[in-house]
């Protein structure tokens, strides 16, 4: 059934929990706020508000290699404790959060840190291409917002489809991960990089160059 945004502001304000947390919860509970507030509270997902919270000093940062070599990324994540950072949990989840950033391919982990010239400049071609599209003046922004919610959706680790799990995003899979170790987790800054990226690589013809070895 269709989850109007209505009551998902309703659940929201009840919870404190995020808009896509609760978007699924009604999903999941067919539109009834008392089931999705249950299934929430199930999932862990109040409880992880309330940890995000507290302070994460502690934490690992991990590697993860990828591609027999072709891609790597380095991942800061913290926690609130050094036994907490040393558990298999907290570990398997840094783990995939490597994964993520090697295969999704982030720019930023929030919406927050995406500058503010990079936000203006996709939302001049949004406008652009939606005027050269003959779009009528009227919904030129709401076009605007709807590329930008995209473009966050692609770049923005934190909104990104968790690459094992394309029902939940990266911020949903930290909640989960947040209730179930018990402790508040932030992904705090990562660096991803690819082999030859930024290289400009010389494109050699082999038969043309056989023939200028003859003819000397």
């Amino acid at each position: 059934m269709a989850i109007s945004a209505q009551q998902v502001k309703e659940l929201r304000d009840m919870t404190g929990c995020g808009i896509m947390d609760c978007k699924r919860a009604l999903t999941e509970s067919e539109g009834n706020i008392d089931k999705a507030i249950a299934w929430l509270r199930e999932k862990g997902m109040a409880n992880a508000e309330k940890k995000s919270g507290r302070i994460a000093a502690e934490g690992i940062v991990d590697s993860y290699i990828h591609m027999n070599g072709r891609i790597g990324v380095l991942v800061e994540v913290n926690i609130e404790t050094d036994f907490a950072a040393n558990t298999p949990n907290f570990r398997n989840f840094v783990k995939d959060i490597g994964m993520q950033i090697a295969a999704s391919n982030p720019r930023w982990v929030r919406r927050d840190e995406v500058p503010e010239d990079v936000i203006a400049s996709e939302s001049d071609i949004a406008r652009n291409k939606a005027i050269a599209d003959g779009k009528p003046e009227g919904v030129l922004d709401r076009i605007v917002n709807g590329s930008l919610e995209k473009f966050y959706k692609m770049n923005c680790l934190m909104e990104q489809e968790y690459v094992k799990d394309d029902s939940k995003t990266i911020e949903t899979y930290t909640k989960e991960a947040i209730a179930d170790i018990g402790e508040n987790i932030s992904i705090r800054r990562f660096a991803r990089f690819e082999m030859g990226e930024g290289l400009e690589k010389k494109n050699e013809d082999f038969a043309e160059e056989v023939m200028k070895q003859m003819q000397k």
